[in-house]
């Protein structure tokens, strides 16, 4: 829903409402009653609503009924101080989940406050800062893992294939009862070999060969592979900005991206009504500063994996990224790690979201230098 510019009645004076209106966090106040008395223009877009709507109604209107940001508000007036909670959900119908970080206080000095129950509510969106700093942690210790790959292969490799030797001359000279031994041992060598050869992949540091690519025809090709194999269970709904405009990168590096990514989400949504929904859209504006120079990189391709799986445990969502975190059983906690190396190594970003029943797997991508959103 567009904001209006329908006349405003505000509880400011007119100077302070420029001031209000131009701070990029979302401001609303609130009377005794939870009745919204003021919203900035930041809140409006936020919200989905003009202020003319949004003053005809309570908090209790515009979140869901478990919000936690009705409990933040009761305490801010019973402790008559700030309050502050990260990661609350106020999303409703009309602008789906959304997290943010709220700061709750009393409204000090209005005078149409006969209650004293009148609160000043910020709503902070997490910045593409937090974002760029959780993906360079992501970084970091993808890097470690190079380390570690390239010392595994000279310090690991060679001693196990000297094992596997010895266990093969071994198995000719001893009787048939020990050979599962000699096989057990081979076995366990051919294991250790494959893990070290898959880390190895983080140790590949060549420059890439990008050309312009249609990023729908990647996902494309990644869901036809996924409906004749892995995902034959799942419904997949595709919704594509038509207009969206090519980027730069490897095929084959991006095509494993999002198989990765979909896979994954084939494998946690149930065996019945599974459903996994791939979206692109263009974001204008979401510009990043590169790390290595004083460039900055616009991102302003957006893809999204959403699944309708139970959701990651929330005590590894914040590393889900990191080598060797996994959910699996069985798992390496390597494919997620090798995503975000791939994804960074085309000047892109990639984040998750998750809560129970839906989690999206959000890649941000680079138009192709000068080309801009087809018309």
């Amino acid at each position: 829903m567009g904001v209006t510019n329908q006349k405003r009645t505000h509880p400011f004076p007119e100077q302070f409402e420029i001031v209000l209106n131009s701070i990029a966090d979302a401001i609303l106040t609130v009377d005794a009653d939870n009745k919204i008395t003021y919203a900035n223009v930041a809140a409006e877009q936020l919200l989905g609503s003009s202020f003319p709507i949004l003053s005809r109604k309570t908090l209790n209107d515009i979140v869901p009924f478990d919000s936690p940001l009705l409990a933040l508000a009761d305490q801010a007036r019973q402790k008559n101080a700030v309050v502050t909670e990260y990661d609350v959900n106020i999303g409703n119908p009309t602008i789906g989940d959304l997290k943010i970080d709220v700061h709750v206080s009393s409204l000090i000095g209005d005078p149409e406050d006969i209650d004293g129950g009148a609160l000043i509510i910020q709503l902070q969106q997490h910045s593409i800062a937090q974002k760029i700093t959780q993906q360079q942690t992501h970084r970091n210790a993808t890097r470690s893992v190079s380390g570690m790959a390239a010392m595994l292969a000279h310090e690991i490799k060679n001693p196990l294939s000297g094992i596997k030797g010895s266990a093969q001359i071994l198995a000719a000279d001893i009787s048939e009862e020990d050979k599962p031994l000699t096989d057990l041992i081979c076995e366990e060598v051919d294991r250790i070999c494959a893990l070290v050869d898959r880390m190895e992949v983080f140790t590949d540091h060549r420059q890439l060969e990008k050309k312009e690519i249609n990023i729908h025809a990647i996902l494309e090709h990644v869901i036809r592979l996924a409906e004749n194999g892995f995902g034959k269970h799942v419904n997949f709904v595709e919704l594509y900005d038509p207009s969206l405009p090519p980027t730069l990168g490897d095929r084959g590096r991006l095509i494993q991206v999002f198989l990765n990514l979909l896979k994954n989400a084939c494998e946690v949504v149930p065996t019945e009504d599974g459903q996994v929904t791939i979206t692109s859209s263009y974001k204008q504006g979401v510009r990043i500063a590169a790390s290595d120079s004083d460039e900055m990189l616009n991102l302003p391709l957006e893809i999204c994996i959403i699944d309708n799986g139970a959701g990651i445990p929330h005590d590894i969502k914040s590393e889900i990224f990191d080598p060797f975190v996994t959910t699996k059983i069985g798992g390496t906690g390597l494919g997620l790690a090798l995503v975000a190396k791939t994804v960074a190594d085309h000047g892109g970003l990639v984040e998750c979201e998750s809560d129970g029943g839906k989690t999206i797997f959000r890649v941000l991508m680079p138009a192709a230098m000068g080309v801009g959103k087809n018309k």
